[in-house]
């Protein structure tokens, strides 16, 4: 049986000591629910990942999707049978409204689930990941007769979903896409163009697959003021629900990828006349929501995937964190630097302080992570449910600050937490006998997708902390203001921590207003990506702050394990932002001058 890849006490912990999820369970929205309900959407995760999903990560992993001889996606069997326990438990519809037949499971609940299922196998539980994020941007924008056709069968794992942005000439310049989009006699359209690193854009594990695309209608607004949003099928759908026609939606190739092997990632041709419904050109589509807004709904979903991209991020780095543990607990090697008797013997990894080290620093990463994520899925259930409209707003605006760095922060982060495993396991760790190798292929992906990290770094500074005079970014100081009085009162190492954390956020106003005195916006933004870097940290030392607070004075090795990744977090890695603070406040030009040609 695999190991263990996530820890049920941490999440029980952030869940119900820190986050009190529960306490949503006296709002309308989830009055169903219970501590009970919770307990065992989470237990079922941990045995279905454990079960059906770690057992052929491996597997996947070195037998990549692959086109047979009659042009269909080949995936080992072991995915599909997965996916088909995932559907039949009813997770994909766990959060949605129960009038499509979902369970209005809380967004915190949910992304603590999936996150097993994240952990076992990044490329299996993507597919259901898409689809849920699919199927919410068609309940949300979609006609009556959409939703009615396409989401229930979603719900269900019949279909699954995609999002098609990207283009071969147009990666993440989305103004730049060429895709068209004709409108036709009966209110339908046909779209032609072709599509690029499609994340389960074909495959035989569902009878359907809904593309979510971004076209231009001929004769819109130029840029990305002209993007519209469409529903197309890759078969179409009757009106009683039954496949008719395969659309126009053709499969060019397969990208053979670093990791997350599991997951197709393809090459689409739209109306090239591979197959040709009704005779006419083009692959049929509808228009979702109203013309030439596309862009700011497939946002919803795109933001959604950020989230959920963190998640991902952060529970390989979660996997390989235990993993190096039981490695460092069980491998001896070398003697303690005060016994030089070579006839003694070996002790275990974890007695070296520098072995220490690097498992600290995982867990530091690796639980800080978790711990952002939970928070900003429970700032989505507050925005939903919380009965004040003042409150709504705030948790809304709060989350659209903190989203970049969900995303950003536990790719990056992680990612050295794998890094710091596959060490802990020395030359093991890099052989593909160990699980920390392929943990680390994986996750390199998450600081690519769904936006970059250096599009994260503009959207934070150029967007997120100056939209609304500020308000969003004057927010957060706020709520981490109210955590740093708490813990003065606390007294101890509490209060030190909060001391120094209250300086940081004082170099981020300080520093967002030098960024823009100038009011220019090249350089504004040169060193985005340092900026991002640096309010994350001051982000993820907030989060532990708010950890210890809700451990309070608790005795016992899991408490105790918080207060030393706490400890090690405000030593060594707070500190690093003085630095980032410092370049940034000097308006540095470097990125900005050198020449193109001194590469």
């Amino acid at each position: 049986m695999p190991a263990p890849v996530l820890s049920r006490r941490d999440l029980d912990f952030l869940l119900y000591d820190w986050l009190d999820v529960v306490s949503l369970t006296d709002r309308p929205y989830f009055a169903e629910h219970s501590r009970e309900t919770f307990d065992g959407i989470l237990d079922l995760s941990a045995d279905l990942a454990t079960k059906h999903f770690a057992t052929h990560n491996k597997k996947a992993d070195a037998n990549e999707p692959r086109i047979g001889e009659d042009g269909r996606v080949e995936i080992i069997p072991e995915v599909r049978e997965a996916l088909d326990q995932f559907a039949k438990a009813g997770l994909i519809s766990a959060s949605f409204d129960e009038s499509l037949g979902g369970m209005q499971l809380p967004v915190s609940v949910l992304r603590a689930a999936m996150a097993w299922f994240q952990a076992a196998n990044a490329g299996t539980s993507s597919y259901p990941f898409l689809t849920v994020g699919n199927a919410n941007v068609i309940a949300t924008h979609g006609t009556e007769e959409q939703v009615s056709t396409f989401v229930p069968s979603l719900l269900e794992g019949r279909f699954f979903g995609t999002m098609c942005l990207s283009e071969p000439q147009a990666g993440s310049s989305l103004a730049d896409i060429t895709t068209k989009a004709i409108p036709q006699d009966d209110g339908t359209y046909r779209l032609t163009g072709t599509k690029m690193w499609i994340s389960g854009g074909d495959h035989e594990l569902t009878e359907n697959i809904v593309h979510l695309v971004l076209a231009k209608i001929p004769g819109g607004p130029a840029g990305v003021k002209g993007i519209s949003l469409f529903i197309v099928p890759k078969f179409l759908v009757d009106a009683d629900g039954t496949l008719g026609e395969r659309n126009d939606v053709a499969l060019v190739g397969l990208n053979h990828k670093m990791g997350n092997r599991g997951t197709t990632n393809t090459l689409l041709n739209f109306g090239d006349g591979s197959f040709t419904p009704d005779g006419r050109e083009g692959a049929v589509g509808y228009l979702l929501g109203e013309a030439n807004k596309g862009l700011s709904y497939m946002f919803l979903l795109m933001n959604e995937a950020r989230i959920g991209v963190g998640f991902l991020a952060t529970s390989l780095g979660y996997a390989g964190y235990l993993q190096s543990v039981e490695y460092a607990r069980t491998r001896t090697q070398g003697r303690p630097l005060a016994d030089k008797d070579p006839s003694s013997p070996q002790v275990p990894l974890v007695e070296h302080a520098d072995v220490r080290r690097m498992l600290l620093a995982q867990k530091a990463y690796v639980e800080g992570a978790l711990a952002l994520g939970l928070y900003c899925s429970k700032l989505v259930d507050e925005e939903r449910s919380a009965a004040d409209a003042d409150a709504r707003d705030r948790a809304g605006l709060l989350l659209d600050v903190l989203t970049p760095i969900a995303k950003s922060w536990p790719s990056q982060w992680c990612l050295e937490a794998n890094s710091l495993a596959i060490q802990v396991h020395g030359g093991y760790g890099y052989t593909r006998e160990f699980d920390v190798e392929q943990f680390y292929r994986d996750n390199r992906l998450n600081q690519i997708h769904e936006g970059t990290h250096g599009i994260q770094g503009l959207d934070l500074l150029g967007r997120k902390v100056i939209m609304r005079g500020g308000a969003g970014l004057a927010l957060l100081g706020e709520t981490i203001a109210a955590t740093v009085a708490q813990a003065r009162a606390a007294g101890g190492d509490i209060a030190e921590y909060a001391q120094q954390l209250e300086a940081a956020v004082v170099r981020v106003g300080t520093t967002t207003a030098t960024l823009w005195a100038g009011r220019d916006p090249e350089l504004a933004l040169a060193n985005s990506s340092v900026y991002l870097e640096a309010v994350g940290h001051v982000v993820v030392a907030w989060i532990w702050l708010e950890q210890l607070l809700a451990a309070g004075d608790r005795e016992g090795a899991f408490f105790d394990g918080k207060r030393a990744a706490a400890q090690f977090f405000y030593r060594f890695e707070l500190p690093k932002t003085g630095p980032q603070f410092d370049l940034l406040d000097s308006l540095d030009r470097t990125t900005l001058d050198i020449s193109p040609d001194a590469f």
